[in-house]
This record gives structure tokens, C-alpha cells and sequence, in this order.
């Protein structure tokens, strides 16, 4: 008699999810499990920003979740090598420090740092937990985007826009320092049915990208200067009469004392200055302040300059003297904040608000400067860190300096799901959840829903998700119990749900049982931002003259154009040559870049240097150059462009020090002029062939 075996499977299951990276896009997607493992990857219709399915990362989350280089146990270094260990022996060494730490030195010195790595309303238990500890220094400011969204918030009250689909409507697309093909690829979608309307493109980019290959017009002004070349084409727009009175007299505070600023720019000296004709100029004025409606896509490499907030008003400014504000079709695109439902204050990064008296959290230091504070900053000295969400050796400015600073901590704990060039310097690892392997509930900042990012597996190995690392680790250290109910979330599923819930119960329209089945518009969304004329600033108007940019950030009150801190205008010589480090289509800053699928296409990092450049130092295709300046240098390979400025060079963002090298060894650790960005493309390199 045949004996037939029988094994037991987990039927197939669906679930739909969004990703939590730092991201415009925020795509929707489903993800088919079967056995506890992530089978395949699926778009989500629903979801009108997102449609079409998500972008290679996000195909690569199939190999992520199963990578086999993925930490899944608690690792020791122990003379040099790290050690698995138990839980119970990484939690008993960490509060064993932690209580060492401050009963000697006091809770403020240990550095608590946290990045944009995975986003969620849970990332606030982290917070909750350091606040029970007794406060401990933190970091104020931003990597991304805050010169940005302050400028944004001085003239218009707040960060708003249209619905991405919006951008159908538009007759004009402007993409200023925007490369969507490769960073926002769901917002091509639209701006392709607008041109097969017969919207136009006009892209401004010192680079040419994939999405200037779909332009009518192409301006590559001199990195840095964008302010100037909007300003001049203000100017152009006001002098032809191409302004819109009407707006401008019904919703517009400080125009004439705008226009009177504008005496002072010469069109020629302009021109000269950003490096672009002056016949390009008058087309891009006529261009603007004929076609309407017209959309205005800002990208967030320029405001992360010395003068990025400045330059973020300027161009504003040309939404707004021709009344391309509150209309369909006609937007300034920066930040569309309106999914962040949840937060009391949207714009976080926008200014370090003053604490109260009783808030444990009173020493913070500027992520810009993170490596130089953290060696700067005395009573008491830092003497230990807590990472997650983060890999700041390699994407805060000045890495050389980020580095001395986390070798000279005493401990260093980190927690993460790889072996990144920051869990290189910790003397304990914990392993991190991936998105998949606890539920939360995510924005997004370009596209208008409320997403569930929903638990579909069980955590790998031994992963425990940070807010059961808190709650452990809270027992540990003898918190008072009812202070751990209120503040962190018991490790059971059941618990985690109540915790969101708490959120939700706010808004009728939202549950985790409908957020379960789709995304939802999030509550009180205007389709079309400002459509009512209400702006919440101190006038009640658009504000092209701001007191408040005076009083906060001692900058002119009208945008204006900033002579950068190291550029065009600064010391060149030695180091000649602009560096620019843009985001790639294949990373999330330094996230990806170690997976296998993203190798193959990215295997190492290049220096993109123009042909005309590479000529004058005698480099070719593929030589293994020197790229350097007083603070750093990397040795990686040339490539040369025929399309890209001469003066400039790009060294994409992301990679690990031991990949290559990061830019940020050559970066150095600014403030942008407001909002306490960073301002890592203040960067002059000189290129020598070895």
C-alpha cells in the first residue's frame, strides 16, 4: 500500500500596504505571502498618485525581506567581531549603561539619534521612551527639506498642493531643479497626459536628466544661482505686463515693495551671474507669464545651499505674480502636507520651537553640524549614542568629523536590519522590523492619502520591533508600570492596534478595517490647495514681503538672491569644480544599495564630470580618478557626460563608505539660511587623474 505524504502549507494570502520610505511617492501596493515569506509584489489601482505599481526598490523589497545578510539576532562587538548574543544579555548591557551613564553624567549624555529611514506613528514611542528616561540630547533640523518648507510657509501659511493628478490640467509644467523620471517616477505619469493635451515642459537643471529629455526647453543655470535667474525673470514678467493685477491686488502683501526690489537686478549681469543667456530668460518669462494655468515643480537639491530658503522664495514668487495659485492646473509643488493629519505641528523641521521648563528634552544640536557639535558640546559630554532609522557616518555633511565623533562615544548601540557603515561603529546591534513585520499608519508629503503599512508577516529570526525593544527595555530599567502603559504599546499585536486606534478614532472616515482594504483621502483634503484664497500667514495675504522671515531667520524680508558660502563666488581656486549629489533611481539615500538586484545595475560610485573638464585634466572613460578638497577625497571612477555644465561635477548620494565612498566626505556641515536644513551642496572639489 503507496503511502502518500502529506505537508502541511499557509494558503497564499493578499494584503494590501504602502511604503514607509523617505519617498515622494508613498506608493500603494499588495503584497502576496505564503508560508510567512513575501512571495510577490503587486500595484494597488486604488491608490490615484500611485497607480501603476511601485518602482524598482520597491520590487526589491521581495529580496530585502529575505535577504540572508539581513541581522536577525542581537550581535556584540567583542575585540572587534560581533557576537551573537541573547536578548536578555543586550537589554541587561544596555540599561546596565544607560543607568551607568546617567547617574554619573546625567541623562543628557547619551545622544539620541533618529533619521527618516521608516516613517509611522509609532516612531513617536521611541521619543515616549527617552522622555521617561529623563530627556536625553537630540538633533533639531533636517537632511531634506526644511529651507523649503519654511519659505513655502512664509508665503503661503502653509505646505500644501494640488492632487498629483492635478497636474493634468496644467498648460505649463515648470521643474526647477526636479528630476521626477528618476526620484518621483508616479509624478511622470501626469505630467505625460498633460503634455499629450499640449501642456509645455520647460526643465531647469544644471544636469541633463531623463526628464529633461521630455522638455520643450532645457536651462542649466550655474548651480547655486537659481535665485537670481528667478528674480531676473520676475522682473522680465512685471516689465512686459505679463503679471496678474487682479490676484496680486485681491491676495498678494508686499508687491510694490517686490517690484522695487527688482530695480536692482540687471538682466545682463544676470544672466552672467547664473550663466544663462539672456535670450533663454525672456523665453522662460514669456513662457511663465503667458500659459496658464501653469504648475511649478521645485526639487529639493536647491534649497539645500547656504542660501536654499532665499532661492525656495524666489521661485515662488513666479506662482505668485501671476496668480498660478489655487486654480486647477496652476500650484507651486513642494511639500503637499495634508495627509499629516496627526500632527499638531506639520512643518517639524521648520524651526527648533523653544521647550518648557519641564521638558526632559532640553539640549538639542543640529543634525547640519552632528559630527562638530557632538565633539564640541561639554556639561555634560556626550559619552553614548542610540541610532535607529538612520546611518548618519555616511548622510550627515562631513563624514570624516561624524565619525571621530561616534569613535570617541564610550557606547553605541544601533538598530538596524544591515550592516551599515554606522552599525560598523556600534558596540551592540539590535535587529530592526522591516515594513513588513509590524502595522502602522504613514502620510506622505507629495501624494494625499492615509495608508496603512500593514503587518503581513511575523518578524524574522529573532527581530523584535522597536517599540517591543522600548518595552523591554523600559521593564529593565524599573520605569514606573502605569508610565509605560500610557507611553509604550505592550509587544502583541491586539496592543499595537489600540495604539493606532487612538489616532484614528478622531476622524470618522478612517479605521483600520477600511485603511485595510485601501488607502483613504485623508480627512479635510482640498484637491486644489488654497482654492478658497486663505493663506495663514500674519496678513491673511501671500506674503512676497515676510516680517516673520526677518524676525526668525535674519534674512531680507523679500526673496532675494545669496552669494553662496563656498561656490560660484567663493574661493575656487584650488578646488574649481561644483559637486552636486543628487539622489539615484536605484536608493533611498543609503537605503537599498546592498541588495543584490541593485548592485547589478549600481556596482560602484562614479564622479560624472563633463567632457570639457575631464579634457583639461587629461582624464578618460572609466579612469580611476582623485576627487578631493581640504576636508576629504574619494578614489572612484570618471565618467564623463557631454550633457552636463562644464564646472560641475555629481557624485550620486547613498553609497557606504565601504562601497566606495560617500560625497559627504567631501561635504562639510552647514545650516541652510532657514529652517536649519543642511546645506550639503555648498561644495567646491578639484578632480585629478591617479
Amino acid at each position: 500500500m503507496a503511502i502518500i505524504k502529506r505537508y502541511h502549507t499557509t494558503a497564499m494570502k493578499t494584503y494590501n500596504t504602502a511604503c514607509p520610505r523617505n519617498c515622494y511617492s508613498t506608493c500603494s501596493f499588495k503584497v502576496i505571502v505564503e508560508n510567512n515569506k513575501i512571495k510577490k509584489i503587486e500595484p494597488q489601482a486604488l491608490n490615484k498618485s500611485t497607480p501603476e505599481g511601485i518602482c524598482l526598490k520597491g520590487l526589491s523589497y521581495l529580496e530585502r525581506a529575505n535577504s540572508n545578510e539581513r541581522i536577525l539576532y542581537p550581535l556584540q562587538k567583542i575585540k572587534g567581531e560581533f557576537i551573537q548574543i541573547s536578548w536578555d544579555k543586550a537589554l541587561s548591557i544596555i540599561s546596565e549603561k544607560l543607568n551607568y551613564f546617567k547617574s554619573k553624567y546625567g541623562s543628557h549624555s547619551v545622544l539620541f539619534y533618529a533619521a527618516s529611514g521608516m516613517s509611522g506613528l509609532l516612531n513617536e514611542v521611541s521619543y515616549n521612551f527617552w522622555r521617561l528616561y529623563g530627556g536625553t540630547t537630540t538633533v533639531y533640523g533636517n537632511l531634506c527639506w526644511p529651507a523649503g518648507l519654511e519659505a513655502t510657509r512664509l508665503t503661503l501659511g502653509e505646505n500644501k498642493h494640488n492632487v498629483p493628478w492635478d497636474l493634468e490640467n496644467a498648460e505649463l509644467i515648470v521643474l526647477w531643479g526636479k528630476n521626477p523620471a528618476e526620484s518621483n517616477i508616479h509624478e511622470m505619469i501626469p505630467i505625460e497626459k498633460a503634455q499629450r493635451k499640449g501642456a509645455k515642459l520647460v526643465v531647469i537643471n544644471p544636469r541633463r536628466t531623463p526628464s529633461s529629455e521630455r522638455a520643450d526647453m532645457l536651462i542649466q543655470p550655474i548651480p547655486g544661482t537659481d535665485a537670481i535667474l528667478a528674480l531676473a525673470t520676475a522682473k522680465i514678467i512685471i516689465q512686459k505686463n505679463y503679471h496678474d493685477k487682479e490676484f496680486i491686488q485681491n491676495y498678494v502683501f508686499g508687491f510694490d515693495k517686490f517690484v522695487k526690489s527688482l530695480e536692482k537686478i540687471n538682466i545682463q549681469g544676470a544672466s552672467k551671474e547664473c550663466g544663462v543667456p539672456v535670450s533663454f530668460i525672456e523665453k522662460l518669462a514669456e513662457y511663465i507669464g503667458n500659459i496658464k494655468p501653469m504648475t511649478l515643480i521645485a526639487g529639493y537639491g536647491m534649497q539645500r545651499y547656504t542660501n536654499g530658503g532665499q532661492t525656495t522664495r524666489a521661485l515662488l514668487a513666479l506662482s505668485v505674480i501671476t496668480g498660478n495659485i489655487g486654480k486647477k492646473g496652476a500650484c507651486w509643488h513642494y511639500a503637499n502636507l495634508q495627509s499629516y493629519v496627526f500632527d499638531t505641528v506639520k512643518e517639524p523641521e521648520s524651526y527648533y520651537p523653544k521647550k518648557e521648563k519641564d521638558e526632559p528634552f532640553r539640549r538639542a544640536i543640529p543634525t547640519a553640524l552632528l559630527g562638530e557639535k557632538m565633539l564640541e558640546i561639554k556639561n555634560p559630554k556626550l559619552k553614548m549614542a542610540w541610532v535607529e532609522r538612520g546611518n548618519p557616518i555616511t548622510q550627515n555633511p562631513d563624514s570624516k568629523q561624524t565619525l571621530k565623533a561616534f569613535k570617541k562615544l564610550e557606547y553605541i548601540v544601533v538598530v538596524e536590519q544591515f550592516m551599515t557603515d554606522t552599525a560598523m561603529e556600534a558596540d551592540i546591534i539590535l535587529p530592526a522590523k522591516n515594513m513588513f513585520e509590524q502595522s502602522d499608519i504613514i502620510g506622505s508629503y507629495w501624494n494625499p492619502y492615509v495608508q496603512l503599512k500593514q503587518k503581513v508577516i511575523e518578524p524574522a529570526g529573532e527581530v523584535k520591533p522597536e517599540t517591543e525593544i522600548y518595552y523591554l527595555l523600559a521593564k529593565k530599567l524599573g520605569f514606573n508600570e502605569k508610565e509605560i502603559k500610557n507611553n509604550i504599546p505592550e509587544p502583541k499585536d491586539t496592543a499595537i492596534e489600540n495604539w493606532l486606534n487612538k489616532y484614528l478614532k478622531k476622524y470618522s472616515n478612517l479605521s483600520l478595517e477600511k485603511l485595510k482594504k485601501q488607502p483613504v483621502l485623508a480627512p479635510g483634503l482640498e484637491e486644489i490647495a488654497f482654492a478658497d484664497m486663505k493663506f495663514k500667514t500674519p496678513s491673511g495675504k501671500i506674503e512676497l514681503y515676510s516680517e516673520q522671515a526677518v524676525k526668525i531667520w535674519n534674512v531680507n524680508p523679500l526673496p532675494s538672491y545669496e552669494i553662496l558660502q563656498e561656490g560660484q563666488k567663493g574661493k575656487q581656486k584650488p578646488f574649481p569644480l561644483s559637486l552636486m549629489s543628487p539622489n539615484t533611481k536605484n536608493r533611498i539615500h543609503s537605503q537599498f544599495g546592498n541588495l543584490k538586484s541593485i548592485k547589478a545595475l549600481d556596482p560602484y560610485p562614479v564622479v560624472i564630470i563633463s567632457a570639457k573638464d575631464a579634457k583639461l585634466r587629461g582624464i578618460k572613460e572609466n579612469d580611476k580618478v582623485r576627487v578631493f578638497n581640504k576636508r576629504g577625497e574619494i578614489f572612484i571612477k570618471a565618467k564623463l557626460d557631454y550633457s552636463i555644465r562644464p564646472g560641475n561635477v555629481v557624485i550620486v548620494n547613498g553609497y557606504w563608505n565601504k562601497e566606495g565612498g560617500s560625497p559627504n566626505l567631501l561635504s562639510k556641515g552647514r545650516e541652510t539660511d532657514m529652517g536649519h536644513g543642511t546645506a550639503f551642496h555648498d561644495n567646491m572639489v578639484e578632480i585629478e587623474k591617479i
